[in-house]
């Protein structure tokens, strides 16, 4: 049976399958098969006649589980107990099942989603930003930061946020429930305060395997470590060329230090790319070679050579979408299906001309993990606000941004309005402005009267701002309302704010075109653009890089190639160099990257650099061209004339020479690259 279930694999997947006792890193490259070894490893442990429920395998997403154990279950004749194959969540809620009531916690606990998170959160913080509060207790509680230890941290908003997190607890605790972080949280609090308990878990769960380990954060990697008291049978797969979510905890160095945290780890690497053409496969490996921390592979083409990726350069985002949609309706031409082709950008905002165009040249398009760009609450709530400019009797865009951003004006003091305004036979705005503030006192407080006034009164001075100077109207619009300011605290307010800078560089754009358009035409513009009929057939996928991870399309299209678009100005650029590694490696037979000489940025049109990464990749040639990395790399095995044969542990830039640091057998030296021969 074990041979029956290696026969589909290449010699570095057996090699990787058949490593038994010990701990393992794969290092499997983008489109090498790492599903498909991890799959097959699980069946070949059984095959040998391990006990299943000895085995855990760890992923991300319920998806991912449902793939896996789809796949392995396929290669196993008779399975009487399965394995435990499931997410890092779901194994610390059964975990928590037979566990939590050492924590003296009942068992019959129930789970709280994240918007039952924040209605918790809303009922205890009255000040503070939910969204902003949530995520931090989030990040506490991922970095396994107790309430005690929140409240001795020194920067202000943490110590804020640390008063709230110790009530949010006091109110979980109290009512039997449990968040999403608490999933691992609990689990890793258990095994460390109980010792008995952490080495019967261990002993119970021999083998552990761990798939996407790159994207694993602290506390999963302290949670493992316990997982492997008792042994070090522990086996991860994982692309550090592929660690992109930084920013949602992930840490890299989970990875990278992986051959530290375990001893006489076993390293294989899987490099062929059964994926994308030889071609496409030479700009992403040349691309990720410039970063520096990396364990060092790469990718070896197993398909055709196929065409070099196009490089397209537009004057504006209008004429980028133009030659994109030419080159669709070709490919349409020749056969191909929109369901193998999607557009990659780095910022949402870039969707907004891509979904405008799209729709003008009746090509049905799908968001793949986002919202359509109008349909942005951020997008809907300035729309809103630029109606009630234009007309403030629309009481549904009045409603929509009376207490956005947030003034104090809560649910019922807009119903009351509301309900005056009906018996009045007046608009909302209209009972503000002419109700006498006697009955409107008696009906809202003095308070909230007076808050409603100061809006009514900013209203009609933006009104006259924007009859005065269109083109002061933006910025006056957004110092008087405080809108992008609003976002800036929220965790993913970054993106927010580029795609209201995309709509206010959209308005300023339109306005200068003709004296004589105004708001109200270009409201009435933007009404016809965001509605979209579904078109029969398939459809092209638009979506960040980061939802494109694990996907895979015959025709990709990366837009937006240029410096502070992608990447992003003040981002980690070697994070932001696997996003492009990850872009160019989605496709399969053919790869375009757009760059345009200006496009809206901060509001404004502005001229834009190409990207590096098109120099760095060799797809173009010119500045920002940067100094290749060595070829020695961390993990190669080298050989010195007199210390004999090492593994480099770290490389260094040194003049133009590299300094490596090198454990020879347990020495470890600092060599210059020019003394030694990589094997």
């Amino acid at each position: 049976m074990a041979k029956d279930i290696l026969k589909d694999l290449n010699p570095t997947q057996q090699d990787a399958v058949k490593h038994i006792d010990g701990p393992m890193l794969i290092l499997a490259g983008a489109g090498s098969g790492k599903t498909k070894t991890i799959t097959t490893r699980l069946a070949y442990l059984i095959s040998l006649g391990i006990d299943p429920s000895s085995i855990l395998t760890l992923t991300f997403t319920n998806k991912a589980a449902k793939e896996m154990k789809h796949r392995a279950y396929s290669l196993i004749d008779d399975i009487t107990i399965p394995p435990l194959l499931c997410t890092f969540h779901k194994f610390g809620l059964i975990f928590l099942k037979f566990h939590i009531q050492k924590l003296g916690r009942k068992n019959n606990f129930m789970i709280v989603d994240t918007d039952d998170k924040k209605r918790i959160l809303r009922s205890l913080e009255k000040e503070l930003e939910i969204p902003m509060v949530a995520s931090m207790i989030s990040k506490f509680k991922n970095s396994f930061t107790s309430v005690e230890d929140a409240m001795i941290l020194n920067d202000t908003n943490s110590k804020e946020v640390a008063n709230v997190y110790e009530a949010y607890e006091n109110y979980l605790h109290k009512n039997n429930l449990v968040d999403f972080d608490d999933l691992l949280f609990l689990p890793y609090k258990l095994l460390m305060q109980d010792d008995k308990l952490c080495e019967e878990t261990s002993k119970k769960y021999n083998y552990i395997m761990v798939d996407e380990y790159q994207d694993t954060n602290e506390l999963q990697f302290k949670l493992l470590q316990k997982l492997c008291h008792s042994h070090q049978n522990i086996s991860v797969v994982g692309d550090d060329d592929q660690s992109i979510y930084e920013w949602r905890g992930a840490t890299i160095k989970n990875i990278l230090n992986f051959d530290k945290e375990f001893k006489d780890v076993k390293i294989v690497k899987l490099e062929h790319n059964y994926r994308s053409t030889h071609e496409i496969l030479k700009y992403a490996n040349t691309l990720i070679e410039h970063n520096q921390d990396r364990l060092g592979k790469k990718l070896i083409g197993t398909k055709e050579q196929g065409e070099k990726p196009k490089v397209y350069e537009s004057f504006n985002e209008t004429l980028e979408t133009q030659k994109i949609i030419r080159d669709i309706n070709a490919l349409l031409d020749n056969g191909e299906e929109l369901n193998d082709m999607a557009i990659l950008y780095r910022v949402n905002a870039i969707s907004r001309q891509l979904e405008d165009g799209l729709t003008k040249a009746s090509i049905n398009y799908k968001l793949i993990g986002g919202k359509r760009f109008y349909e942005r609450a951020e997008i809907k709530d300035l729309i809103a606000y630029f109606r009630t400019i234009a007309e403030p009797n629309d009481n549904f865009s009045f409603k929509r941004i009376i207490n956005q951003p947030k003034r104090g004006i809560g649910k019922t003091t807009v119903d009351k309005i509301e309900g005056l305004s009906k018996t009045k036979n007046i608009s909302m705005f209209e009972t503000i402005s002419q109700v006498s503030s006697d009955e409107m006192t008696a009906l809202i407080g003095k308070k909230n009267y007076r808050t409603l006034k100061l809006f009514e009164a900013s209203i009609y001075e933006i009104q006259d701002i924007l009859k005065n100077s269109k083109m002061l109207f933006i910025d006056h619009f957004d110092d008087m309302f405080e809108f992008k300011q609003s976002f800036k605290k929220l965790f993913d307010g970054e993106d927010r704010i580029a795609n209201i800078d995309e709509f206010y560089g959209l308005l300023r754009d339109y306005l200068i075109k003709d004296e004589k358009n105004d708001i109200a035409s270009f409201l009435n513009i933007i009404s016809l653009s965001s509605d979209k009929e579904d078109l029969d057939g398939g459809a092209i996928s638009l979506m960040s890089i980061h939802s494109s991870k694990g996907l895979e399309y015959k025709h990709i299209f990366v837009v937006g190639l240029e410096e502070g678009f992608f990447p992003l100005l003040n981002a980690d650029i070697q994070e932001e160099r696997r996003l492009g590694y990850v872009a160019f490696t989605r496709a399969k037979s053919s790869l375009t990257v757009s760059f345009v000489q200006n496009r809206f940025y901060k509001g404004k049109r502005s001229n834009l650099t190409k990207s590096r990464f098109l120099v760095e990749s060799g797809l173009l040639k010119g500045g920002f061209k940067m100094k290749k990395i060595s070829s020695f790399a961390k993990g190669d095995a080298v050989k010195h004339n007199l210390f004999g044969l090492g593994t480099i542990e770290m490389v260094k830039p040194a003049g133009s020479l590299y300094k490596l640091k090198i454990n020879f057998g347990g020495n470890k030296r600092e060599i210059m690259s020019s003394f030694v021969t990589k094997l």
